[in-house]
């Protein structure tokens, strides 16, 4: 009964859990998905059974044979219908026949469908997600330019402490950006009570400046007013935060499925489409520039003029024609009241009045007091606001590239002016909170917050994709082979069994990858090559300890129990070390770096148990209760 006590059952059961576990999550990465299209909303229009008859009708009318399809309820990104197809071929005939049915409204992309089985799905089975490099796309790495952020927002401050100075009315010379020092806004006021009155004033109310007195020069007396360094700080992150919400927004009108849009470092924002393969298209959504307008309104679709204008095309010289997402027409004017670019901030709410939908608007002081004038002569009319977008359409004349500007404008709301408000008031009139957070975020990630240069793009099409998913299958396999060879031979049984543990590590490295979610990429699969060769070193160890103890004369039970407990602590020495390294790639790295550095950090702990525990068990297994002479080592 000795081999069974070195192994107590509680460890027995551990080990078939586990196995079973990894085996159950491992496997709907067997199952390939098929090509699919996915139509889903641009807005917040009804995505529904109507919607799918209209799909299927269309599809049917073209005669492209479909698979099925499904209407999927997400929380998060939307409803969306799903369209399965034999091939690809099938899948791009199907996307080019539906934009044109659908319009603007929606829109229809390359996705993937997935093909596991529902009960696996309904305990939490799913395929690990392909990057770019396995699936195909193009990608775009983007410098966001951090002295365009500081700009702007000294151009605010300048703005905002001649009109502090104006309330609390201290006369100054003149409020402007400092032109020799490169950063800051100078204050030149006529006495040095005003400096000191105005000095008091600006530090009290901008309290993320640092204000300094300048030199003074007769009748002169300047004040320097710095932004500090960690207000600078948060400006620079939110910049980022701010263009990566706002590319967002823009990516989900290519509707690209799973887009990978994060920050790369302090300054960078990596931009990955997989399944996109057209970059003229992606470049122009997202090098588009868009604000907002907010202006008198002068007229809606009920409104005699305004159906004049649409019937006529005579619009009156002082007003614009302009048509909301539902293709409604509104004349409103041309004199701007604020842009969105004087707006600070915004957010969904409610209305505390009527319990309606709402969103909250901030908006700067120079724009607070042009809107306080507006509104204080026009209560019980109409404002409008309007969403101005400007791309870049890139078209390929001669052999050249042509880029053409356009301007699209959209009224968002319409509403009627129900108080005198300045820098903070409310847009309630909002169908849903869905359209409400979809305003609030349209009007403060509407507009980039600094500019953003692409300094590298790549397109990699889907056939490298496949090849390279069939090159790093052929690798493990190959990988694996060899290393299970060699211990076969080298270790005799205990080879055999290292085998096994070897096998069932790739199992359940596959299934917590697949839980977790780790996005599976081409460094991730040398990822996995390397920790089956490093996960083999364990069992050397551990087989060149217990050929040590028979050597020294210990019994065969002796040796498996001396050669298990002797060369665990090495193995726990080497892992530590590996484990250092894989952490320091994972925290530290990013994009490839970082996905082999997670592939690995999983790997040495799944390895760690397969090649001590589950090896363990299996030898005690194969030895309890038999009187050996020798080992098969």
């Amino acid at each position: 009964m000795q081999g069974m006590s070195d192994f107590p059952r509680w460890r027995y059961f551990l080990v078939a859990v586990v196995l079973i576990a990894g085996t159950l999550y491992a496997l709907p990465n067997l199952y390939i998905p098929k090509p699919a299209v996915q139509v889903a909303a641009t807005h917040s229009a009804a995505v529904d059974q109507a919607l799918q008859q209209k799909v299927t009708a269309a599809l049917q009318a073209a005669k492209i044979a479909y698979l099925d399809t499904s209407l999927k309820h997400d929380v998060t990104h939307g409803d969306s219908i799903l369209i399965g197809f034999a091939n690809g071929d099938l899948q791009k005939a199907a996307a080019d026949a539906l934009k044109p049915v659908l319009g603007d409204d929606y829109t229809a992309a390359f996705n993937l469908q997935s093909t596991v089985p529902a009960w696996l799905t309904a305990i939490g089975g799913r395929p690990m997600p392909l990057g770019l490099d396995l699936q195909g796309g193009v990608r775009f790495l983007m410098a966001v330019d951090q002295d365009d952020v500081v700009d702007k927002q000294e151009i605010r401050y300048t703005q905002d402490i001649a009109s502090l100075l104006k309330g609390k009315k201290i006369s100054f010379v003149s409020v402007a950006r400092d032109p020799t020092r490169g950063q800051g806004v100078n204050v030149v006021l006529g006495s040095a009570a005003d400096r000191s009155a105005a000095s008091d004033a600006i530090a009290t109310e901008f309290t993320d400046l640092n204000v300094t007195d300048g030199a003074s020069t007769g009748n002169r007396f300047v004040l320097n007013a710095s932004i500090k360094p960690n207000k600078l700080r948060d400006l620079a992150t939110g910049a980022i935060r701010q263009n990566l919400a706002t590319l967002n927004n823009r990516i989900n009108a290519l509707g690209v499925s799973e887009p990978v849009i994060q920050a790369q470092g302090e300054d960078h924002i990596s931009v990955e489409l997989a399944g996109v393969q057209d970059p003229a298209e992606a470049k122009k959504v997202i090098g588009a520039t868009a604000t907002l307008e907010y202006v008198a309104g002068l007229g809606d679709a009920r409104d005699p003029a305004v159906q004049d204008a649409v019937k006529t095309g005579n619009v009156p010289p002082d007003a614009h024609l302009y048509y909301n997402r539902e293709g409604a027409p509104f004349l409103v004017s041309k004199s701007i009241i604020a842009t969105g670019d004087e707006l600070v901030d915004a957010s969904s709410g409610n209305d505390q009045q009527s319990g309606s939908p709402s969103v909250n608007v901030t908006l700067n002081s120079a724009g607070a007091a042009k809107m306080l004038d507006f509104t204080r002569d026009n209560v019980g009319k109409p404002m409008a606001v309007v969403y101005v977008e400007s791309t870049t359409d890139t078209k390929i004349v001669d052999g050249k590239e042509v880029r053409t500007p356009k301007t699209t404008y959209q009224v968002i709301n319409y509403a009627t002016i129900n108080g005198v408000f300045s820098n903070k008031f409310q847009t309630t009139g909002l169908g849903s909170a869905k359209e409400a957070s979809e305003l609030a975020l349209l009007l403060k990630g509407g507009s980039l917050a600094a500019r953003m240069d692409i300094i590298s793009e790549g397109v990699i099409g889907p056939s490298l994709g496949q090849d390279n998913i069939d090159k790093g299958l052929k690798a493990v396999m190959l990988g694996l082979g060899l290393v299970l060879l060699a211990a076969a031979i080298y270790y005799k049984l205990f080879g055999l069994v290292a085998d096994i543990a070897l096998f069932f590590n790739l199992v359940i490295l596959v299934a917590v990858m697949s839980m977790v979610g780790v996005t599976l990429t081409m460094p991730g699969i040398a990822g996995i090559v390397l920790t089956l060769g490093m996960a083999i070193d364990a069992n050397v160890l551990i087989c060149e300890r217990v050929r040590e103890e028979l050597r020294n004369g210990s019994t065969p039970l002796a040796a498996i129990r001396a050669g298990y407990e002797k060369a665990w602590a090495t193995i726990l020495d080497a892992n530590v070390t590996h484990l250092i390294a894989a952490l320091a790639l994972t925290t530290m790295g990013s994009g490839p770096i970082k996905g082999f550095g997670v592939t690995l950090l999983i790997g040495i702990l799944t390895s760690m148990f397969t090649s001590v525990t589950v090896t363990h068990a299996i030898t005690a297994l194969i030895h309890h209760g038999r009187k050996l002479k020798t080992l098969s080592v």
